[in-house]
């Protein structure tokens, strides 16, 4: 029964430190909710590079290496968000990494 209320115990100091959604603070709900907005502008402002690839179908400016490197990181912090369930990263990075996935197939078809 010790180990049994120990993990409750340790779950109560976990829990403590932890802040409400949505946060009782005016600013603080104004950035939770923000941040979907910046998130998504970063995809959003790559769709301008993705037409020019496709429509000019050249990229022979662009390094391979940079955007696999970006798709890599993406991946690595979708798996982050994914394990510590955070909607707001798992939203951007999803996107983040659909959008290099356009970008790198132009790339090797274009490049």
């Amino acid at each position: 029964m010790g180990s049994v209320t120990h993990h409750m115990h340790k779950r109560k100091r976990i829990y403590k430190y932890k802040e409400p959604y949505p946060h009782p603070n005016p600013w603080k709900r104004f950035l939770d909710k923000f941040i979907y907005f910046i998130g998504l502008l970063g995809p959003v402002l790559t769709i301008p590079q993705i037409a020019k690839i496709w429509s000019e179908q050249d990229a022979s400016s662009l390094s391979l290496i940079t955007w696999v490197a970006y798709l890599v990181g993406s991946i690595c912090f979708l798996l982050y968000a994914i394990a510590h369930k955070e909607k707001p990263l798992i939203i951007i990075y999803s996107s983040l990494i659909l959008v290099h996935v356009f970008v790198l197939i132009g790339i090797m078809l274009y490049g």
